[in-house]
């Protein structure tokens, strides 16, 4: 496994205090096949299904041969992901580990190409400008977290790119997640975006 991949799963174990609980090499709560069945139906079929599968305790469940990762964005709590969403899933592009190896060491994304995430069980919620926010409700502004379902993020080579586009994450339409920041990203709702903050949704 790459540094960079190895640095991530780091950070998803720094970002949830409740990591998972480990006797004799076992995680508690879901089993291998159930990992990988939800990590990698973070995306389309014709992606989960060829995609590389880390498990939350950082081991490679499946070797993959179409160059993307899954592995869940939170750590496994001692009993176990009670559902996918939980475990905020994700199938990452090598351009995508490479900007979330960058986010982690909180320096500037330098990737030859744009990134790309698919996360089709959503995340836990994040404040929609501020980075490093995973979590953290209580310190954000109401008006500015989303409890994002299912969604595609563009990892920009250029975050110039995407000056212009907007920051309300309320009318169904793509928009920017951390504006002004380095760490700046497309975020793009797909069916069921608002199903955990319908009082989001388009009206």
């Amino acid at each position: 496994m790459n540094s960079k991949l190895l640095g991530f799963i780091a950070f998803l174990f720094v970002i949830n205090i409740s990591a998972g609980h480990h006797e004799g090499g076992k995680m508690h709560g879901n089993s291998a096949e159930w990992e990988i069945e939800t990590y990698t139906s973070s995306a389309p079929d014709f992606i989960g299904d060829f995609a590389t599968v880390v498990s939350a305790s950082g081991d490679i469940l499946r070797e993959g041969t179409n160059g993307w990762t899954c592995l869940p964005f939170i750590a496994m709590p001692k009993m176990g992901f009670k559902t996918a969403n939980e475990a905020a899933p994700a199938c990452a592009d090598a351009n995508a580990v490479a900007w979330a190896d960058a986010y982690i060491s909180q320096s500037k994304p330098e990737i030859p190409n744009d990134g790309w995430i698919w996360m089709i069980h959503g995340d836990t919620g994040v404040d929609n400008f501020r980075p490093y926010s995973e979590g953290d409700k209580e310190n954000t502004d109401p008006e500015d977290w989303i409890y994002s379902g299912s969604h595609l993020m563009l990892m920009p080579k250029d975050p110039a790119s995407l000056e212009g586009v907007s920051t309300d994450f309320t009318t169904g339409a793509p928009y920017v997640m951390m504006k002004g920041t380095p760490f700046v990203h497309l975020m793009i709702p797909l069916e069921g975006y608002y199903d955990y903050q319908p009082e989001s949704a388009p009206k």
